[in-house]
């Protein structure tokens, strides 16, 4: 099934939005978003691994063909070096890794380099927003006192150490092992990292605490970076587990109706409220469980269980059967949103990924039952005519569509589902680690060394 959903949101993408960032499947035209900048075709980027697993061998080879003769970085304008890393530099790493085509590896070598003066601040945490064309970058205007942003430059590691290793340049490796250095340098409040860190005094900014949007995907990269080397990085290992205690301690709660959920922390004061992107967590602490500390390692799958399950409630306890993108536990109600404007679901993936997570590693049947549900609520209330489409508020009778069938949906949502009701072989965790952004990553074995291919 999420074959043939990968085929509608494709065809529709080609029909109407070729070479575009993203579709508005309503209005059936093309849409931008101003993260990639002038840069064009994230769905295009975004989808070729997904393209590559499924098999659908022509539409990968006219995607392709687009990035050798279309895909272009000289564009003067402001990108957001984050989504950039972890859509067309993650999506292009995979690509060449899963087809060996020679064209992705050039392409993501010479994007990592136009992404490097971002870097150019006076402690080495970079920019979130870099012109690409003059290379000078900034941050965001809201962001805590001009504060660089945890989730974002703690979401570099994975692409950059493969940055390196495809070019034989050390400088990629070199730029994420000092925001390392900085971070373990720096006092953490409650063994917390806070969401925000000024790249210029080197100091945090609020004391604000999230496992959803802001601090999320870092966390994930500190376990991934461990796997990823092949369990040699013990830096990234000690810094994911001393984290994941700090978090139990202090931001993981249970409700009154038993759920198991994961708060925001602001200057010591606990907000009851998990994003739908916090879902996430349920897979990362099942992926975690092996290298827990001895006696850990069925506790963190329990935890990645009750998370899962909360995620399942926050979609079951909507009309349409999807999430919500926020959802809180106070002033009575438990896993619903309360406020309108969190009540939109815009195609994401974290509940689907944990899902995913939780079937590979315990395969219990349950998760691919969930995992059905959702495809079910997707094909009944998102799917339209052109394409797929996100819902402005998931506890309503009648759908009012957001007209944008995110890039993430092809790379992430539809991915996760296929893995899902995959065998365990295609994509084995042992080979395998998933960026944030759902594109594989081969783990890098010790004794791999530099092959010559990599000296090119």
């Amino acid at each position: 099934v999420s074959l043939q959903m990968m085929k509608h949101a494709w065809d529709n993408y080609k029909r109407y939005a070729w070479g575009l960032n993203e579709l508005k499947p309503i209005s059936k035209q093309g849409h931008s978003s101003n993260l990639f900048g002038n840069i064009q075709g994230a769905t295009i980027v975004d989808a070729l691994d997904t393209l590559y697993i499924m098999e659908m061998k022509e539409e990968f080879k006219e995607a392709k063909e687009w990035v050798e003769k279309n895909l272009d970085f000289n564009v003067n304008a402001e990108i957001s070096v984050f989504e950039v890393n972890i859509r067309f530099v993650g999506g292009l790493l995979s690509a060449y890794y899963l087809s060996g085509e020679e064209v992705f590896r050039k392409k993501a070598v010479e994007l990592g380099e136009k992404l490097l003066p971002a870097f150019n601040t006076p402690t080495g945490i970079p920019w979130a927003l870099l012109n690409i064309k003059s290379g000078i970058g900034r941050n965001w205007p809201w962001a805590s006192g001009g504060s660089s942003i945890l989730a974002e430059f703690g979401t570099l590691h994975l692409e950059f150490v493969h940055l390196s290793h495809l070019s034989g340049n050390p400088v990629f490796a070199e730029k994420v092992m000092n925001i390392r250095k900085v971070l373990n340098r720096l006092d953490k409040p409650e063994g917390l990292y806070p969401n925000y860190l000024n790249p210029s005094s080197g100091q945090w900014g609020q004391h604000h605490v999230s496992i959803g949007g802001l601090g999320d995907s870092f966390y994930e990269y500190l376990l991934k970076a461990w796997l990823m080397s092949d369990k040699t990085d013990e830096d990234g290992k000690k810094m994911y587990y001393d984290a994941v205690q700090a978090i139990e301690t202090h931001l993981i709660r249970k409700s009154g109706g038993g759920l198991t959920y994961i708060a925001e922390w602001k200057g010591g004061l606990l907000e009851h409220k998990m994003g739908h992107l916090t879902c996430f967590a349920g897979g990362m602490f099942a992926l975690g469980a092996d290298g827990a500390p001895s006696d850990k390692t069925g506790h963190h799958i329990e935890l990645g269980a009750e998370i899962a399950r909360t995620c399942h409630e926050s979609y079951d306890r909507t009309r349409m059967k999807l999430g919500p993108e926020a959802f809180r536990f106070d002033g009575g109600v438990e896993a619903i949103a309360t406020r309108q404007n969190e009540k939109y679901y815009i195609l994401r993936p974290e509940v689907i990924e944990t899902y995913m997570y939780m079937w590979r590693l315990t395969h219990d049947p349950k998760y691919r039952q969930w995992g059905w549900e959702a495809v079910e609520a997707l094909e009944k209330h998102c799917r339209v005519d052109g394409g797929y489409s996100g819902i402005r508020d998931v506890y309503n009778n009648h759908e009012s569509h957001d007209d944008v069938q995110q890039s993430f949906f092809l790379s992430e949502t539809l991915k996760y589902l296929y893995l899902l009701f995959s065998e365990d072989d295609l994509l084995p965790f042992e080979h395998w680690v998933f960026n944030t952004e759902a594109h594989p990553l081969p783990v890098l074995r010790k004794d791999d060394g530099n092959k010559e291919e990599n000296q090119k």
